[in-house]
C-alpha cells in the first residue's frame, strides 16, 4: 500500500511538473496616449454605453504594453496563455523556474502562482457545471405563444415585459459559455439569424473564430434566451443580440479557463456588450494544488472573480450561475459567483421549491447568495439539432434571468447597472427575509419595471414626463406634464455640441430622428421654469 501511495506521488508530481501562473506588470507606458484615442481601445458603442451611464475611461481600459507581452512571450520555456488588461496581467505556463525567473524583469510585479503552495517560494494571489398574482389584462405588443418554455418565464412576468413590447431589441448580450453547436443551423436560432443578432465571437480555447464547436451546454443555455419557435419554445430575449464566446474547456478543467473568461469579459466590454451571461463556475480543478478553498470564496481573491468585478465598473451588467454543489462536500457557490455585483442566481422548480442540487451562500465575508432563483430544474431548453428537450441545473435559471435583465433595461436604458442590480433584488418574493438558499427569492420584472419606470422621465420632481420610445429608430414622442402647453428640446451629441432644437407640445408632441446616427445622445427639456435631462439611445 505505501509502494502503491508513493508511486501515485511520483505519477502526480512528473504530471504537474508544468505550472500555472498569473505574472502582474507594473504600469501601462501607453495609458495618456490611449486616453486621448479612446477609438483604439473600445468600440463606438462602448464609447456610447459608457457615456449613457456616465462610465469614465480609466487605465484599466488601456491595452497591456506590447514589449512587456512580447519579452515574456520570448522568454525560455514559457508559453503565454491568456492576457488581462484589467488587471494588467499574462496566464503564463511553464516549469516553476522558468517561472519565477521573469521577477528579473523591472516591469513584472508580481507573479502569482496558481498552486498557493508555490507562492511561498518566491527568492529561492469548481466544476462548470411565495406565490406572485400575475395580470395578464394588458394591451399586447408582442404575444408570445411560448410553449415549452411559458412556466420558465411566466415564474418571472417576464411576458408581461414582452407583452408591452420589451424583448430585449437594442442590448446586447454576451454568453461565455463551452460551445454552440448547432447554434448556426438550428430552427430555434433562425430568427436571430435571419434578423442578424448573432453577431459573431470567439473561441478562446482553440484560439479560432469558430465558435460552433466544443460542448452543446451553451447551446442549450443561448436557446433559453434567444430561442425562437412559435407554439414551441421562445426565449426569454428573442430580439437582443448576441455575442458568443468558447471559454470552457471540455477536455480539461484548469484555471486559464478563468484567465480566457476575462479576456472574453474584456472583449465584451470593448464590443459595447450590455449583459454577460456566465453558466460556469470554479471550484476543483484536475491538478488538486489548484483547488479554491471556501476562503477564497470572498469576492475578492480568484482572478475570475477580480475580472467580473472589473467588469461591472466598466457599466456592464453581470448575471451568474451559483453552481450546482449543495449536495456535495462543497454545497456552496464556485467563482465567479462570488464577485460583489454580479446578479448571482440559484434554482427552483417549477413550484418554486429550491433544487436539490443548487449552490449555497452565502460567501466566505458573510453576503448573502444566491441573489435570486429562478427555474433551473426541469427547464426546456433547446438542443444542437433543434429539438426541445429538458435540463437542469444553474447554468439555465441564470440565463433565463439575463434575457429579462436585457428586457428590463430595454424598457428602462436610462438606469445604470447598480440600478437594475438594485431593483431586480428588491422586486423579489424573500426581499425582506433573505437567506442563503434562496437569497432574496423569485423576482418579478413586471413589478420591477412599474417600480422604477415613475423615474423613466429623469425628472425627479415631475412623474407625467415621458419620452418613448427609449431606443429610439425614427420618432421620438414626449408626453409632456397635462399643465404644461409647450416645451423646448434640445439635444446634445457625444461632443457637447448641439444637434436638434424643437418646440413640442400637447398637440405635437413628436421629434424626428430618422436623420441622426445611432448612439447615446443627452436632451434638455425646458417647460417654463421646469428643466428636465436625460439620455436618448437612437438606434
Amino acid at each position: 500500500m505505501k509502494r502503491l501511495f508513493l508511486l501515485l506521488v511520483l505519477c502526480t508530481t512528473a504530471l504537474y511538473a508544468q505550472q500555472d501562473a498569473w505574472v502582474y506588470f507594473s504600469d501601462k507606458p501607453d495609458t495618456d496616449y490611449y486616453l486621448a484615442h479612446p477609438l483604439e481601445m473600445l468600440s463606438q458603442k462602448a464609447l456610447d454605453r459608457r457615456a449613457a451611464h456616465n462610465v469614465t475611461l480609466d487605465d484599466k481600459d488601456v491595452p497591456i504594453h506590447p514589449d512587456y507581452l512580447n519579452s515574456v512571450a520570448a522568454s525560455s520555456g514559457i508559453t503565454v496563455m491568456a492576457k488581462s488588461k484589467w488587471l494588467n496581467a499574462v496566464h503564463v505556463r511553464g516549469e516553476f523556474a522558468d517561472i519565477n525567473a521573469l521577477r528579473d524583469f523591472s516591469f513584472v510585479s508580481s507573479i502569482e502562482f496558481a498552486d498557493k503552495t508555490l507562492n511561498n517560494r518566491r527568492g529561492s494571489g469548481v466544476t462548470a457545471t411565495a406565490q406572485r398574482t400575475v395580470n395578464k389584462n394588458l394591451s399586447v405588443h408582442a404575444n408570445f405563444n411560448y410553449g415549452a418554455a411559458a412556466t420558465q418565464i411566466e415564474m418571472l412576468n417576464g411576458h408581461l415585459l414582452h407583452q408591452n413590447g420589451f424583448t430585449g431589441a437594442g442590448v446586447t448580450i454576451a454568453v461565455l459559455d463551452a460551445g454552440f453547436p448547432g447554434s448556426d443551423t438550428s430552427v430555434l436560432t433562425e430568427r436571430a439569424r435571419q434578423n442578424g443578432k448573432l453577431l459573431g465571437g470567439y473561441n478562446f480555447v482553440e484560439g479560432s473564430d469558430n465558435v460552433y464547436t466544443g460542448g452543446n451546454h451553451g447551446t442549450m443555455v443561448l436557446s433559453t434566451m434567444a430561442g425562437y419557435a412559435d407554439g414551441s419554445f421562445v426565449g426569454t430575449a428573442p430580439d437582443a443580440n448576441y455575442y458568443l464566446f468558447v471559454t470552457e474547456s471540455m477536455t480539461y478543467e484548469n484555471p486559464v479557463e478563468e484567465s480566457f473568461w476575462v479576456a472574453a469579459a474584456e472583449q465584451a466590454d470593448s464590443l459595447g456588450v450590455d449583459v454577460i451571461n456566465t453558466s460556469l463556475g470554479y471550484f476543483r480543478f484536475d491538478n488538486p494544488s489548484y483547488d479554491h478553498t471556501y476562503e477564497e470564496i470572498n469576492g475578492q481573491t480568484a482572478f475570475i472573480t477580480r475580472g467580473a468585478n472589473v467588469g461591472f465598473t466598466r457599466g456592464m451588467f453581470l448575471v451568474t450561475s451559483a453552481g450546482n454543489s449543495a449536495a456535495t462536500s462543497d454545497p456552496h457557490i464556485s467563482v465567479p459567483a462570488d464577485a460583489f455585483n454580479t446578479l448571482t442566481l440559484g434554482a427552483v422548480d417549477s413550484s418554486e421549491e429550491i433544487a436539490y442540487f443548487s449552490s449555497l451562500g452565502p460567501s466566505y465575508d458573510g453576503r448573502i447568495k444566491p441573489d435570486v432563483v429562478a427555474m433551473g430544474l426541469g427547464v426546456s431548453v433547446g438542443s444542437t439539432d433543434g429539438s426541445i428537450t429538458s435540463a437542469s441545473g444553474t447554468s439555465f435559471s441564470g440565463p433565463i434571468t439575463a434575457g429579462l435583465v436585457a428586457c428590463l433595461w430595454q424598457a428602462l436604458p436610462q438606469l445604470s447597472n447598480a440600478d437594475v442590480l438594485q431593483k431586480v433584488k428588491q422586486s423579489a418574493d424573500r426581499y425582506n427575509n433573505p437567506d442563503n438558499t434562496f437569497g432574496y427569492g423569485v423576482p418579478d420584472f413586471w413589478a420591477a419595471y412599474q417600480d422604477i419606470s415613475a423615474v423613466k422621465d429623469i425628472a425627479p420632481n415631475n412623474k407625467n414626463l415621458l419620452l418613448y420610445p427609449n431606443p429610439v429608430n425614427s420618432v421620438l414622442t414626449v408626453v409632456l406634464p397635462k399643465e404644461s402647453g409647450a416645451a423646448e428640446i434640445v439635444l446634445f451629441n457625444n461632443l457637447g455640441q448641439v444637434v436638434l432644437r424643437e418646440t413640442v407640445s400637447q398637440s405635437n408632441p413628436t421629434v424626428n430622428l430618422s436623420g441622426f446616427s445611432s448612439g447615446v445622445y443627452s436632451y434638455r427639456l425646458l417647460s417654463g421654469n421646469a428643466a428636465y435631462t436625460g439620455k436618448v439611445i437612437k438606434n
